[in-house]
């Protein structure tokens, strides 16, 4: 009989080779894209951790290390480097005009204000395209040379370019489009403007139609030495004063601007600045009531009801707890939605039903809106509580309760001074976790009415029912001006807000532990 060995098979082994070819060409073609995008930090920290991953699982030892691989991978990628990123955005100006570098905002703002000079000669060109970026083929109507070029690299020359009737038609490593290409991408090709030189005062050459193209010249002038921008229509001079835009003497800014470090600006504005202070402070409070008053309801609701099912004398209670369980077993998200419903001023069921058509804003009053959202979330939360409840008191020995009993305590003292300390032991991790659920319960104030209504006292797109977690969304994704490095420092001090408050609540539960023992 053959005894059994450590050996691979060769259908394990060709298993690990296939998945780990999937791992190498997954991995070389990012690192590939990052290299282009000139991130070479980036590329050599996934090529570092690919090699890593090979030497590791093609190693006969290492056994530990191939369970915690993946893992440990997600855990850096969806975790560490998003409180990383998140942090560094925090301390930048990183938002709606502040979005790139320097050389892209000079770039933008040269792009942008060109116009066409009057007497430009005709340039014959042929719309080629490279990995799908699309260039210009220009032929000098001077020299008859051909020069190729792209929105983001210069005109260069071109040696081995072919010719037909004196124009270029096509160059080694561009494939030139066909007329019918050019018409199905026409938005593309109007919108192409390819730099005359590396000077970006030169201007570039832009084609109307993808046959012929023209020179156009910015009415902005950038002087790198003196750092200055200048409108040579107006003759106003803009300088970079360090607050990532070109600013004139007047304080008007020239936009796009450019991302830089500001360092605890963000923090500073969220506590100085009025217009954000206001709203930050209210909804911190709402925001603390709101997850404190969702736990304490829940919770109260379910041991209520844990309690009373647990009397011998009632009957039917497998019926009662699974009519209970059912707000649980519903997707969360469609009862907020027929909840929003239901709470309808003009036509919702609790109005035109309940109250006989009267006219309640549920939602669109601030006060009604907070006690709507905080009864709806206590509508989804009270099951859950009611079968932890359940279980905690389930798990409390008899015996303890007889021997109560036996020494002259009745029911409220029994409960006060035995069950309930025991039931707070087991149960208090589970409302700490619920805590920190609600203080970021996105998802019922968004449902429910988007955090409405509306504060029209602020310019923050910040409503009466928003908490910290929807507000810094607003801040971040809606409105005009999204300003993602003032959502990053709301964030960071939501982060510091919660993880205090989990770690005292944790402290403090260890004096409930001493009770068990």
């Amino acid at each position: 009989m053959a005894l059994p060995t450590d050996r691979p098979t060769v259908r394990s082994l060709l298993v690990k080779i296939v998945l780990l070819g999937i791992v190498d060409a997954v991995s070389i073609y990012a690192a590939f894209v990052l290299v282009l995008q000139d991130n070479w930090v980036a590329a050599i920290a996934v090529l570092a951790v690919t090699a890593l991953v090979n030497w590791i699982y093609l190693s006969r030892r290492l056994i530990p290390a191939k369970y915690l691989t993946p893992g440990l991978i997600f855990l850096a990628v969806f975790q560490v480097f998003v409180l990383l990123y998140t942090g560094y955005v925090g301390f930048t100006n990183y938002g709606t005009g502040h979005n790139g570098t320097k050389e892209q905002a000079v770039s933008s703002l040269l792009a942008s204000s060109l116009q066409r000079v009057e007497d430009s000669p005709t340039y014959p060109v042929t719309v080629v395209d490279r990995l799908g970026e699309l260039g210009l083929l220009v032929t000098d109507p001077e020299t008859g040379e051909a020069y190729v070029g792209t929105n983001d690299e210069p005109l260069s020359r071109v040696d081995d370019a072919e010719f037909e009737n004196g124009r270029a038609v096509s160059a080694p490593g561009w494939t030139s489009l066909t007329f019918q290409q050019v018409i199905a991408r026409t938005a593309e090709i109007t919108a192409l403007a390819v730099p005359y030189s590396d000077d970006p005062n030169d201007g570039a050459l832009r084609t109307p139609e993808g046959s012929n193209a023209y020179r156009y010249l910015s009415t902005l002038e950038f002087d790198e030495q003196a750092d200055t921008m200048t409108n040579t229509q107006t003759g106003v001079v803009y300088t970079d004063r360090g607050t990532g835009a070109f600013v004139a003497d007047d304080g008007a800014e020239l936009r796009p601007g450019w991302q830089i470090t500001v360092g605890f600006d963000n923090f500073a504005r969220a506590f100085t600045e009025q217009s954000i202070r206001g709203p930050l402070i209210y909804v911190t409070i709402w925001t603390f009531a709101f997850a404190i008053l969702s736990v304490l309801l829940c919770f109260a609701l379910g041991l209520l009801l844990a309690i009373t099912f647990q009397n011998a004398r009632m009957r039917g209670v497998k019926y009662y707890r699974l009519l209970l369980i059912l707000p649980y077993a519903f997707p969360a998200f469609l009862s907020i939605l027929v909840w929003n419903g239901m709470m309808n001023e003009s036509f919702g069921f609790i109005n035109q039903v309940l109250f006989q058509g009267a006219s309640i804003p549920w939602l669109s009053d601030p006060s009604l809106a907070k006690v709507s959202a905080i009864l709806v979330n206590v509508w989804l939360g009270f099951p859950y509580m009611f079968l932890i409840c359940t279980g905690a008191l389930q798990a409390i020995p008899e015996e303890l309760t007889e021997a109560a009993t036996m020494d002259g305590a009745r029911g409220w003292s029994v409960f006060r001074q035995i069950k309930l300390p025991l039931l707070l032991s087991t149960t208090a991790p589970v409302l700490i976790a619920s805590f920190a659920f609600n203080f970021n319960n996105f998802n019922l104030v968004y449902l429910l009415n988007n955090g409405g209504p509306r504060d029209t006292t602020t310019s923050l797109p910040v409503g009466h029912t928003d908490l910290l977690i929807s507000m810094v969304y607003k801040v971040a994704f809606t409105g005009q001006n999204r300003d993602y490095g003032l959502a990053s420092a709301f964030s960071i001090i939501i982060f510091l807000i919660v993880a205090i408050i989990a770690v005292v609540s944790f402290s403090r539960t260890k004096a409930l532990e001493e009770i068990q023992r």
